[in-house]
């Protein structure tokens, strides 16, 4: 991820405004083989503290698309959202760094012969705003000098790239909905509206330590601060926020919802027994730890399992989380199936069994 071409989209830049005047964003066809290009695409287009949005593209050897949502925390209240003791990402700083000076790991290295999406086109949509990818509102917390402002903007940010995606790949022969943590919501929720767009394209949808193992508190008191209804798929009855009351559903409901709405294409989801990140979440929620968040993680990945055929899962042993962007994602294993080998059958459109460890290797290090 070394290379990388900077657009000085400058008139864009300013996140938000009037946008009639500012350049076209570049063509997919125009962009530099082997490089990652930054895009910023302007408009109302913001991070949380009110820093310029922008994401980045790598293109590929075949008709093929990574729709890539990166994680990065969350923020819900005036603890979580404030500068100093915030548990969020608010910038693309990290991402810009990373794409210019990281060795390429995981997913992103494309020049590995094991990776199954090596000649895919990769387009990373990264994440600032602390609303899962969910969000379309402004909102203050806390009040007098303590108060401070956030852009929860995660959805304007994901349509605009989306809406590049769309105007650049007419019908790719493939795509993988993909982002792990926080992007693996943003995977999940944004699925259902690529999957309608491109009728009849193969769609995997490939969920990274994304559990969502949640308090009903946390629940109730962030959606509407994120104003995240919006971004529901409406037009699938059974996630049709007039039809049905949002808050009395969880993961699974949206899951298998979308899986059953487009039984032709596949949905999965990946999580280590004892990810220690989203264990740190779940106790910031108001949960009592690694224990109750395990049982709850296998219970809910059951119940997506009973509730959709066209969805399967993989559970890791250990502590780690995410696997998309680490060397390991080639290694990593149970009972000698890797996880990439098993992630190769789903790319083909073949339809693996799900993978779990059990008992005493599920407290074993993370392969």
């Amino acid at each position: 991820m070394r290379s990388v071409l900077a657009l000085a989209l400058l008139s864009s830049l300013a996140g938000c405004g009037d946008d009639s005047d500012a350049p076209p964003l570049p063509r997919a066809e125009d962009l530099p083989l082997g490089e990652w290009t930054e895009i910023a695409p302007g408009g109302d287009t913001i991070c949380s503290r009110g820093e310029p949005y922008s994401f980045f593209v790598r293109p590929g050897a075949v008709d093929r698309v990574i729709v890539d949502f990166i994680g990065g925390g969350a923020c819900w209240d005036e603890f979580t959202c404030s500068v100093a003791d915030a548990i969020f990402s608010d910038s693309v700083d990290e991402i810009r760094d990373a794409v210019q000076n990281a060795e390429p790991a995981g997913l992103y290295d494309h020049e590995n012969a094991d990776n199954p999406f090596a000649d895919y086109w990769h387009v990373v949509i990264p994440y600032c705003t602390g609303d899962i990818h969910w969000g379309n509102a402004t909102t203050t917390y806390g009040e007098g000098e303590s108060a401070v402002t956030i852009h929860h903007r995660g959805a304007v940010n994901a349509r605009a790239v989306l809406d590049w995606v769309y105007d650049s790949f007419e019908s790719p022969e493939r795509i993988l909905v993909t982002g792990c943590s926080a992007g693996s919501y943003g995977s999940v929720m944004w699925s259902a509206h690529i999957m309608r767009h491109y009728e009849g394209v193969p769609i995997l949808q490939f969920g990274d330590s994304g559990a969502g193992i949640i308090t009903d508190e946390f629940f109730r008191n962030s959606f509407p601060s994120w104003n995240a209804l919006e971004v529901f798929p409406s037009w699938i009855p059974a996630l049709d926020p007039e039809q049905h009351d949002i808050f009395a559903m969880a993961l699974p409901d949206l899951y298998s919802g979308i899986a059953n709405a487009y039984p032709t294409q596949h949905m999965s989801q990946y999580n280590t027994a004892l990810d220690d990140n989203q264990t740190f979440y779940f106790r910031a929620m108001g949960g009592s730890g690694v224990e109750e968040w395990s049982e709850r993680m296998q219970m809910s990945v059951a119940e997506i399992e009973d509730r959709a055929t066209n969805f399967s899962s993989f559970m890791a042993p250990g502590q780690q989380h995410c696997i998309v962007p680490y060397d390991n994602f080639y290694t990593v294993n149970v009972g000698g199936r890797r996880l990439v080998d098993w992630l190769r059958e789903l790319e083909r459109g073949e339809d693996p069994p799900s993978v779990a460890c059990s008992g005493d290797e599920c407290s074993a290090a993370t392969p």
